[in-house]
């Protein structure tokens, strides 16, 4: 356990993209994220989206341009929410974190991964969120094409985080001795000729997790390295949204223009074998592509989209929890295996 508490919700995440519009749209007609605010901060133009207590950030214009070149669409910013952020900030530099409070119109600021800071920002638990500080933000009218789904994104249940090999235990350390983070978690995870390993950090209030993951570097490469590769370096590979009834949301969603991946059917011609006692029957589970994982708490259904971006980089996940507490890394194994069968009946 770290040594202080200094963070205790995800207050924001911004997203540096090329294509404001698109990717607002994305959010808002597809996910029904509202629109709540507009603002020009410098060379940055920014777009502030809310769905319950999960608020992102859409900016682009040119002080995004270094960051576009070298990572393409992605997660700039983590903004913690702190108690005492000034505490936050000289905690995380104490553990090895970069001052990057320079030019960041919020306030202080630190190095998270990669090329992914964290604004630290005051607000005490339990109390609602505001606009974030430091912009001019100009509220946007309530737009009747705005509506929302019928689906709820219930809260940002956890961000995944792909590493360099041989990192992962200083980043852990770092947010454990920086944000006064627990780790929750670990497991290795070997697919055939690939495998990766992974710590799951959280804050003790548990309003922020993060899956970190890195790649096994005396295995083939996989798909952690095929993402460093694409995105330049470590970085936000998914969002996780908790929702209530991940069926229905997987139809509406998909109505609204959401490209989910697809599942090999002969994962599903396995998963009563590895599943018992569903809730949901393999035949509704099959027509949607989810995903379903149990662990010694329960099962969870879960189902990852297409990336919207060029590089194909950072995408979403829809996660429904039949109380289990892990993240489906049985999948990862089970999706293999499912390609495999396909494969040899088809040679």
């Amino acid at each position: 356990m770290g040594s202080i508490v200094t963070a205790h919700d995800v207050e924001y995440i911004e997203i540096y993209t090329s294509d404001q519009r698109k990717t607002t749209d994305y959010f808002v007609s597809g996910m029904g994220f509202q629109e709540e605010a507009r603002c020009r901060t410098g060379a940055l133009e920014s777009i502030l989206l809310r769905r319950q207590e999960i608020q992102l950030v859409i900016t682009s214009g040119p002080g995004t341009a270094d960051f576009l070149a070298a990572h393409g669409d992605g997660i700039a910013d983590i903004a913690f929410a702190c108690e005492d952020p000034l505490a936050a900030h000289q905690g995380a530099l104490a553990a090895g974190g970069r001052d990057l409070t320079s030019g960041n119109p919020a306030g202080p600021a630190v190095s998270g991964f990669g090329a992914v800071r964290h604004t630290l920002l005051k607000r005490s638990a339990g109390r609602p969120q505001g606009l974030p500080p430091g912009r001019d933000w100009v509220t946007s009218p309530k737009d009747a094409a705005q509506a929302g789904t019928t689906t709820e994104l219930r809260l940002l249940d956890h961000i995944a985080v792909c590493l360099d090999a041989g990192t992962l235990h200083d980043t852990v350390r770092y947010y454990m001795d920086g944000f006064g983070f627990e780790q929750y978690s670990s497991e290795y995870v070997a697919v055939g000729e690939q495998a990766m390993d992974s710590i799951v950090v959280r804050s003790p209030s548990s309003g922020i997790t993060f899956t970190i993951i890195e790649p096994d570097s005396t295995k083939k490469p996989g798909q952690i390295d095929e993402f460093l590769e694409r995105n330049g370096g470590p970085g936000v590979q998914h969002l996780a949204f908790l929702v209530d009834e991940i069926i229905p949301a997987v139809v509406e969603f998909e109505t609204r223009g959401i490209e989910f991946l697809q599942t090999p059917g002969t994962y599903y011609d396995a998963l009563a074998e590895r599943i018992d006692n569903l809730d949901e029957t393999i035949t509704d589970l099959r027509k949607t592509n989810v995903l379903a994982d149990r662990d010694e708490w329960g099962y969870l259904l879960q189902l990852f989209t297409r990336s919207p971006f060029e590089r194909r980089t950072l995408f979403f996940e829809l996660i429904q929890r039949h109380g289990a507490q892990g993240f489906g890394s049985s999948n990862i194994r089970a999706l293999y295996e499912a390609v495999e069968r396909a494969r040899a009946a088809n040679s």
